[in-house]
């Protein structure tokens, strides 16, 4: 293990390739990144192994794996460089002339209403700003915000939401914030001339039917599905699929139901071939939250960026009510 002396004599260096190779999980990638040799970077591990008395990361397929004491020490290390690179390099973002590049994760219903209000923020306000919108494909999107792989993930993420709130009375600090979106609003949508499309809908003829689940993880059992446990019920999931698009035009064909966004239908170009009922059970409110890392929280792109996002959602939802 590291003593106080081992600290004194630490070249600081190293934990830059360290945060690098952590990120990477591959000493090739982590290299160029660092504009090193690869040699070097594995030099540069040597030393830090040497220090810290660990392996730190052992070589598993094509990259590293790293060690507990290596996932447990990578935190503190990412945080604290974070802090030292906004302190050595201070100022206020200018948007006008900014050249960022962010990274947001969110599915293609979030996308739908919150893209263009931003595209609207960044020409009128940042036009070299780039943004790249991944793929949303879990409900818990730490380990893409903790790699730094991504900027932001914007979703419904209750178990995280449940887990930072029992930390945060542990911990001052958690390793993770989020902000109030909006709440989502669920509904039941089908085919023009669906047997079901005639009244309203009950529970029985609800569960009945078949159904169309969109499921990030592929898992065939939502938060409908919890609700109707709850009530000892169950409906029959015969198809999943991970996009809100595609899970529109399905069912505009087929006798599946699906539950949809409401604000989303209109953005599916299909909406006049879908009709809409309510669910038949009361669900939990569905928020949408945008979630990021503690050490982002203080960097002005990235208070810029959120801000961005908070306005995009509050545009898109008064568009609505001023449709409405």
């Amino acid at each position: 293990m590291m003593t106080r002396g081992n600290f004194r004599t630490l070249d600081l260096n190293l934990l830059r390739v360290f945060d690098e190779v952590m990120s990477e999980r591959n000493i090739t990638r982590a290299a160029a990144n660092l504009s090193m040799t690869q040699p070097a970077v594995s030099n540069a591990l040597k030393r830090l192994r040497e220090a810290l008395g660990d392996e730190l990361v052992r070589r598993s397929g094509q990259g590293v794996e790293p060690t507990p004491t290596a996932l447990s020490l990578w935190p503190t290390v990412r945080d604290a460089l974070q802090r030292l690179r906004a302190s050595l390099a201070p100022g206020a973002f200018e948007p006008a002339s900014a050249v960022d590049a962010f990274v947001i994760a969110m599915a293609d219903a979030t996308a739908a209403k919150l893209v263009p209000g931003l595209v609207r923020i960044l020409e009128a306000e940042a036009p070299n700003v780039s943004l790249r919108v991944l793929p949303l494909t879990t409900r818990d999107p730490r380990d893409l915000l903790e790699s730094g792989h991504t900027d932001m993930a914007i979703g419904h993420f209750p178990g995280v939401l449940a887990e930072l709130g029992a930390t945060h009375l542990h911990e001052s600090l958690p390793r993770f914030a989020y902000q109030r979106l909006y709440d989502g609003e669920y509904v039941v949508v089908m085919r023009k001339g669906h047997p079901l499309a005639r009244g309203a809908l009950d529970l029985d003829a609800y569960c009945a039917a078949r159904h169309l689940l969109v499921s990030f993880s592929g898992r065939p059992f939502g938060f409908v599905d919890e609700a109707l446990a709850s009530v000892s019920r169950q409906r029959r999931v015969v198809l999943t699929v991970n996009q809100f698009f595609t899970a529109g035009q399905v069912v505009a064909t087929t006798d599946l139901l699906t539950v949809l966004p409401r604000h989303f239908l209109g953005a599916t170009g299909i909406a006049r071939s879908l009709v809409v009922r309510e669910l038949p059970l009361p669900v939990p409110a569905v928020h949408v939250d945008a979630l990021w890392h503690r050490q982002m929280a203080h960097q002005p792109a990235h208070q810029w960026l959120r801000a961005a996002v908070q306005r995009a959602s509050d545009a898109g939802f008064g568009r609505e009510a001023a449709a409405a």
